[in-house]
């Protein structure tokens, strides 16, 4: 009870601060209201084309997510056990992690399909996380075990579940949360630039573009409520299966 009297308080704080400074810049078009946001928001909702750009929305970044996921933990097991092609890759790792977003983001408009865009961003923001600590987790088994395992002569699907998953769940647990927050971030922002034709980032820009805040805001409190419950779920998911485990 004390945890949700602490949500409610935290949710009215920060309400009551967006309606404090609503009402000291009295321009709608500037900071609208909480209600007037909400008003507008119920609108937007009774919309086709308000659930169609959210579900593609959805669709684009998960794909991404997940397609970042399976070639990010195969290039950090690949890299780990090769050398060679560690040091090789080293140098792509290094320009995903260092260039800037909307960098990416021009350049792939050049070279592949709009709506294919935003997938191929969040794609490269969730790989470069999970070939880091894929790549430190298995790094960070206890080399003992790893002689042991060879010394009674343990399978080796008996050597991944008994010695490898348990050391990688943290890393992986940890890559698969702090991943999610920017694939998210960079499919939308992706689409802001890209405008793919059912998608949040259009109606986010379309807002801008014909000055319509109150729906700017009824779409940005969509994109941070959607992160929210992604990340509940991948919370949910990853505690599902280390119950499991």
């Amino acid at each position: 009870m004390r945890k949700l009297y602490q949500t409610i308080f935290i949710l009215i704080f920060w309400v009551g601060l967006w309606q404090l400074f609503s009402m000291l810049m009295d321009q709608e078009l500037l900071i609208p209201s909480p209600y007037t946001v909400l008003q507008h928001l119920y609108i937007l909702a009774k919309r086709v084309s308000f659930w169609l750009s959210i579900a593609a929305t959805l669709l684009r970044v998960i794909t991404g997510y997940v397609l970042g996921m399976v070639l990010g933990c195969f290039l950090g097991a690949i890299t780990w056990r090769f050398p060679f092609i560690r040091h090789l890759l080293h140098p792509l790792l290094l320009i995903i992690r260092s260039t800037p977003v909307s960098s990416f983001i021009i350049l792939i408009l050049l070279w592949i399909a709009t709506d294919f865009v935003p997938v191929f961003i969040s794609l490269l923001m969730v790989i470069g996380i999970f070939w880091q600590n894929i790549y430190e987790g298995i790094e960070s088994v206890d080399s003992q075990l790893i002689e042991f395992a060879f010394i009674y002569r343990l399978p080796f699907k008996q050597r991944v579940t008994a010695i490898y998953l348990p050391s990688l769940r943290p890393f992986f647990s940890s890559a698969a949360i702090a991943s999610l927050g920017l694939a998210w971030k960079s499919g939308v922002a992706a689409e802001v630039l890209c405008h793919p034709k059912f998608s949040m980032g259009k109606a986010l820009y379309d807002a801008k573009i014909y000055l319509e805040t109150a729906d700017l805001f009824a779409w940005t409190a969509m994109v941070i409520f959607l992160s929210m419950i992604l990340e509940k779920f991948i919370r949910y998911a990853l505690a599902a299966l280390k119950k499991e485990g």
